[in-house]
């Protein structure tokens, strides 16, 4: 990378409430499924849910890879971390129209979002196509081609103020909107 590189604002995959709730959740029910008198059954459905899904939350905060970054190239968003490469995007700036911080709601719980609104045209990012795009349309409060340019914020978080200053410095006049 070249340039001013002291200003960019930068994100990594770690430990987070949420995330070190889920993996303690996960290491308990674990635990029980492997208590005597558990039915067969439950630790056939059980173990792989909860053993698994707990394992790869640690492996997730654990990684410390790039899950967001503002640069003076555009914005990185980082990808899965069991599948990193192929799920990583970058998207740079004279794609960009501007940036948004949204919430998805499902019953009681909610996960926040970082996503960058792009200009019409830009280049299909992973995860685009035609059944994601008309799934998206019914079930997230944001345009279907910003809510495939965003990241759920777990194991990390936004610090609105520092991402504000970063897309100010590298990318005058573009909006930083939260709608959450």
């Amino acid at each position: 990378m070249t340039g001013d590189t002291s200003r960019a604002y930068q994100e990594r995959y770690g430990w987070d409430l949420r995330t070190t709730g889920v993996v303690s959740l996960s290491a308990v029910f674990t635990a029980v499924l492997l208590l005597p008198n558990i039915p067969l059954i439950a630790r056939i459905l059980g173990l792989p849910l909860f053993g698994a899904g707990g394992l790869f939350m640690a492996y997730m905060a654990q990684s410390r890879k790039v899950a967001f970054r503002v640069d003076e190239t555009g914005v990185l968003l980082g990808g899965n971390p069991a599948r990193y490469g192929a799920t990583t995007a970058h998207v740079p700036w004279n794609d960009i129209k501007g940036l948004v911080l949204w919430r998805q709601v499902a019953g009681g719980a909610s996960v926040s979002y970082v996503g960058v609104a792009r200009r019409k045209g830009a280049p299909a990012l992973p995860g685009d196509g035609p059944n994601a795009r008309a799934a998206l349309k019914r079930l997230v409060p944001v345009p279907a081609d910003t809510a495939i340019a965003s990241r759920a914020m777990t194991g990390w978080r936004v610090d609105k103020d520092r991402l504000a200053a970063a897309v100010a410095h590298f990318a005058p006049g573009t909006p930083v909107h939260d709608d959450r």
